[in-house]
C-alpha cells in the first residue's frame, strides 16, 4: 500500500469555466498552507462523466526548472507566476 493518499473533494460549478476558475483559486490557496499540494494535477469533470477529466492548469516544464503555473489552453507564453490574462492575447509557449 502506497504511504500517500489523495484527497477528492467533491465541489459544484454551473460550467466548465467556473469550475476550473474554482479550481485553481482553491488549488493556490490550498498550496499556499501545504508544500504537499499539487495544483498541476487538479482536474475537473461533469458529475455524470467523471472519468472524463479537464485539466486546470497548463503544467508544462519551463527551461531551468519549475513549471508553468498558467490556467490550461492559456494562449500567452508560459509562465512560473500566474498573472492576469487578457483575452485574444498573443499566442505562443
Amino acid at each position: 500500500m502506497s504511504d500517500r493518499w489523495v484527497i477528492h473533494l467533491p465541489v459544484t460549478a454551473p460550467d466548465l469555466l467556473r469550475a476550473r476558475i474554482l479550481a485553481r483559486t482553491a488549488a493556490r490557496v490550498l498550496a499556499r498552507l501545504s508544500a504537499r499540494v499539487e495544483p498541476g494535477g487538479v482536474t475537473v469533470s461533469a458529475e455524470d462523466q467523471q472519468g472524463v477529466r479537464h485539466w486546470v492548469f497548463c503544467d508544462r516544464r519551463l527551461p531551468g526548472g519549475g513549471r508553468c503555473a498558467l490556467p490550461a489552453d492559456h494562449t500567452a507564453l508560459c509562465s512560473r507566476r500566474a498573472r492576469n490574462l487578457v483575452p485574444g492575447s498573443p499566442p505562443g509557449r
